[in-house]
């Protein structure tokens, strides 16, 4: 499933948890890390298992976690979500439960291949075979994605502008030049080892045209999708991208003739006068994964 959109939501807010799926989101990001205060993470911790192990919730959007940086917050954000090891072997009750819900963990300020290295060996440990989404929003970070994209349990980069911005010391501007190198750095990354590139957010909640430009301008650059900080911009980015009629009737008639040329034993065909490859297929395949999506959300 395409990761246009990609949700976060505080992990202390129940209520605005159980409410996410209805905003449309592809990925619904619960929050330990940024959006909670320190003296409320345990109270998070909580707060987000309880949610996970509902059986009531049962979103069809992608369901995942955003722990603290690597290391024993880490740690404590996955035993407070997951639990124990005792629990996990017990089995049964609320560990199975969220374990069965919860699709991924997003990983933030990955500066290394051992970073993600290390929050993978901890969600092993708790018998928790899902894949890790590394933020990279340091320059050690961006210096080091290509490494950090290739760790097998890296299913997809995401790329923070406004940290980054903050460990160079840059003044962030609206058109974003003082870190174009390093967003178009992790997009070659993910591409190179093909996982997700998941763009930066957008912090005006309020300017709709504005995320909608934003995300036109991510898609053009190569990104798989977009982080949203409201439920209002989920669908400004949901329709940036939707691929146009055409497009979508582009793709069709190239994986029509490529399935004639498969069953005519051919490896070479055209679709109006052009030839195709491998990298038209893949770019067909994409168009009718993100037109279904875009009609699921409809």
């Amino acid at each position: 499933m395409p990761r246009r959109s990609v949700l976060f939501t505080p992990g202390d807010r129940p209520e605005m948890m159980r409410k996410a799926p209805g905003a449309g989101a592809d990925v619904l990001v619960f929050d330990l890390e940024d959006a909670v205060a320190p003296e409320r993470k345990a109270e998070a911790r909580g707060a987000v298992r309880n949610v996970l192990a509902d059986p009531e919730f049962d979103p069809d959007a992608e369901v995942c976690v955003r722990v603290n940086p690597t290391g024993i917050a880490a740690d404590d954000d996955l035993q407070g979500v997951l639990g124990d090891a005792s629990e996990i072997s017990d089995g049964g009750g609320d560990a199975d439960r969220v374990r069965a819900t919860l699709d991924a963990v997003m990983a933030p300020k990955v500066e290394s291949a051992r970073d993600a290295e290390t929050l993978a060996d901890l969600l092993d440990e708790r018998d928790a075979e899902v894949p890790v989404l590394a933020l990279v929003e340091t320059a050690a970070g961006v210096l080091a994605s290509e490494e950090i994209a290739a760790v097998p349990a890296v299913d997809a980069l995401v790329f923070g502008a406004e940290d980054l911005a903050a460990d160079l010391g840059a003044t962030r501007t609206e058109g974003g030049t003082e870190v174009l190198h390093a967003r178009e750095h992790v997009v070659l990354a993910a591409s190179a080892a093909s996982v997700d590139a998941i763009d930066t957010v957008y912090t005006d909640i309020e300017d709709v045209e504005g995320v909608r430009e934003e995300t036109e301008f991510a898609i053009k650059l190569g990104y798989d999708g977009k982080m949203a900080i409201h439920p209002a911009q989920v669908d400004p980015i949901n329709g940036a991208f939707t691929p146009d009629p055409e497009r979508v009737e582009w793709a069709e008639r190239v994986l029509a003739a490529k399935a004639e040329a498969d069953a005519e034993g051919r490896g070479v065909f055209r679709v109006d006068g052009e030839m195709v490859d491998a990298p038209l297929i893949s770019q067909a395949e994409r168009v009718l994964a993100y037109a279904e999506a875009a009609g699921e959300n409809r």
